[in-house]
């Protein structure tokens, strides 16, 4: 991710799982969520905060869905990912799931299991939880050598 353009979003003080930590149950938050420890459980941003975001650092790792407007992924996440605003893909990541997302940014080395459904921002924030849209496309890796069909 090119970090020298972008800017911080969520809190000026972000809620941290640190390295080494593991939490079982569903997480709820508003503002900031670093993830480098694990997390077993659906994580999702408070409905009222358009610029709630998630960040799943190089040794972070996530067993479940993932709701939040922006939703930034360095390490692993096994569950569908529901961004109303953007999904970044850093070179290190790699997810088991579908893709739900207004904008999405993938750099070279990103490994993706899934489906990607590009969606109208409103649509992705109030898509029922039971209910996925049709994925646009099945996709193995994306990596060095290219798409592998899955």
């Amino acid at each position: 991710m090119r970090r020298d353009k972008k800017h911080r979003r969520g809190t000026a003080t972000p809620t941290l799982i640190a390295k080494g930590t593991c939490i079982v149950g569903e997480i709820h938050f508003s503002g900031s969520l670093e993830i480098e420890g694990q997390v077993t459980g659906n994580i999702e941003a408070a409905a009222d905060d358009a610029d709630a975001c998630v960040r799943i650092l190089d040794t972070g790792a996530v067993i479940g869905q993932v709701r939040a407007p922006v939703v930034m992924v360095s390490g692993s996440i096994e569950g569908d990912i529901y961004a109303a605003s953007q999904v970044e893909l850093a070179c290190k990541a790699v997810v088991k799931g579908d893709i739900h997302y207004a904008l999405l940014e993938i750099e070279k080395g990103a490994q993706v299991n899934g489906g990607f459904a590009q969606e109208d921002v409103n649509a992705v924030a109030t898509a029922p939880q039971a209910e996925k849209p049709e994925v646009v496309s099945r996709l193995g890796a994306v990596g060095d050598s290219g798409v592998g069909q899955g």
